[in-house]
């Protein structure tokens, strides 16, 4: 048993995984442009499914917990990776990449994030399981990543080194290699957020990494599926303030108060449904009064 897996397990995940990224990088990523958008939906759903069909095999290998703690992760990771996307528009947009680049700098995003979260994830639990105060410390970052997002006027904005990379490196080759390490560095960043807010629904480190591992490999479709559209869930990131806070809140108090997880799924759930809603309604208003 590997971090409460057997090996068996962990090579047919990551086998699992390797088979999605070759199918995602060499099948549905051909051609010179960007992947249709039917194309990305559906292989989106598809990813999504498969991660639902993941959550069955928890429950009748070990019990409805542990899948409702996979789906929480799940939901908590995807839903602030959506924010993440915002970010990586701009990116892309700065550096001038074309189409093509786009899909190339987000392959090589996925895979060092996946390497990225094994680490942080491994990290993060280790010091959890050996001082207790780390809880609430995670905690802590937890609350002050909702106040940041809570207190922004705009959905985001591009952040302040990548627009010194840009002026600094407006021309050359250069600019696809410096694409992929604004991506990196902003993935590790966002990860300060995004794991501490899946351990508050989970302590199992084989239930936290499965679950962002599941979330990132829909990254990539997710991107050209929203690309069009990030514009207008201006008020998502409101949303994933109000998850952070609760999840942080769920971290410092889990001591004194113990919030069942089908509670926490629910009311996740419950928040992004009204501020994705409330983005697209206020978008179509603003539509409307414009033409």
């Amino acid at each position: 048993m590997i971090a409460g897996a057997s090996i068996a397990f962990w090579i047919s995940f990551h086998a699992t995984v390797l088979i999605i990224l070759l199918i995602d990088s060499f099948w549905l990523q051909r051609g010179e442009g960007q992947p249709s958008t039917r194309t990305s939906v559906l292989w989106t759903l598809l990813l999504v499914l498969l991660s639902l069909a993941f959550a069955g095999f928890l429950y009748w290998d070990r019990g409805h917990q542990a899948a409702l703690e996979f789906i929480s992760g799940y939901t908590i990771e995807l839903s602030l990776s959506v924010d993440n996307l915002f970010v990586f528009l701009l990116l892309f947009k700065s550096f001038g990449l074309p189409p093509a680049a786009h899909r190339q700098a987000l392959g090589w995003g996925v895979a060092g994030a996946i390497l990225m979260r094994g680490l942080f994830i491994a990290a993060g639990v280790a010091l959890l399981q050996r001082f207790i105060a780390v809880e609430y410390l995670f905690g802590a970052i937890l609350l002050y990543a909702a106040v940041r997002l809570l207190l922004q006027k705009e959905s985001h904005t591009q952040p302040a080194w990548t627009r010194w990379l840009v002026r600094r490196n407006r021309r050359g080759p250069s600019l696809f290699l410096l694409a992929v390490v604004s991506i990196e560095v902003t993935d590790l960043i966002f990860a300060l957020d995004s794991v501490p807010a899946v351990i508050a629904v989970s302590h199992e480190t084989f239930i936290i990494y499965t679950s962002n591992i599941c979330a990132i490999l829909g990254l990539r479709s997710l991107y050209f599926v929203l690309a069009d559209m990030l514009h207008k869930l201006r008020l998502l990131h409101y949303g994933l303030g109000l998850i952070l806070a609760f999840v942080g809140i769920k971290m410092l108090t889990s001591r004194w108060v113990e919030i069942p997880i089908t509670i926490s799924l629910a009311v996740i759930i419950c928040i992004l449904a009204i501020f994705t809603a409330a983005s697209l309604i206020l978008s179509r208003r603003e539509a409307g009064s414009n033409g």
